[in-house]
């Protein structure tokens, strides 16, 4: 299956534009969070990619609530929060939000390592795991050097050993990937990344 996968659009007219063309050789588009900025301008994003006839699959980030996505979302695209989905033949396993609690206040929406954990304690198996952010020491450090990504995440990986991990957040990341296990992980960021992925 041929897979275009991007994270972080924060409302981009031209990455939306980018993303919308590339869209049109996909057989699925997924979307690892943060389609706005602080909670504000979720439509609009969704407006923005509106020209993506693919069907697409999409977790919510730190900048938007499960619930607001959901309601966002048109048909054609599955949200998911500690969800599994299946799609030609491929096992899908999401998670959104900031994992850990970032420092951003009130209106990001984020969760604990141990409620991640339980989240990510559902999934028995998939070959692509989507989630809004980075394994613990992969594609997960900011501009000062640090790694800040999540440790329930690099145990699910470890654990699921996915074909395919995906994910975002971390914007000076972004581009970057590496191995945990078999596993792949690459930080998406706005820029169409594609992926070849058999059942």
């Amino acid at each position: 299956m041929k897979i275009l996968a991007f994270s972080d659009l924060h409302i981009s007219a031209r990455h939306a534009e980018a993303l919308t063309h590339a869209a049109r050789d996909a057989d699925l588009v997924i979307g690892a969070g943060d389609f706005c900025n602080g909670r504000h301008g979720l439509d609009q994003a969704i407006a923005l990619l509106e020209g993506i006839a693919a069907p697409m699959v999409v977790v919510p980030g730190n900048a938007e609530s499960a619930e607001e996505l959901r309601a966002a979302a048109r048909d054609g695209i599955t949200v998911l929060h500690g969800q599994a989905h299946e799609t030609g033949g491929l096992r899908l396993f999401g998670l959104g939000y900031g994992v850990p609690v970032t420092p951003f206040g009130a209106w990001s929406c984020d969760l604990t390592e141990d409620e991640a954990d339980a989240m990510l304690s559902t999934c028995t198996g998939a070959d692509i795991l989507i989630t809004h952010s980075p394994p613990k020491g992969v594609a997960d450090v900011t501009s000062q050097g640090i790694s800040v990504g999540s440790s329930a995440i690099r145990k699910a990986i470890e654990r699921i050993q996915p074909k395919l991990a995906v994910c975002g957040h971390i914007h000076d990341s972004w581009g970057q990937s590496g191995m945990i296990g078999d596993s792949r992980v690459v930080n998406l960021g706005p820029t169409p990344n594609w992926f070849e992925v058999g059942a």
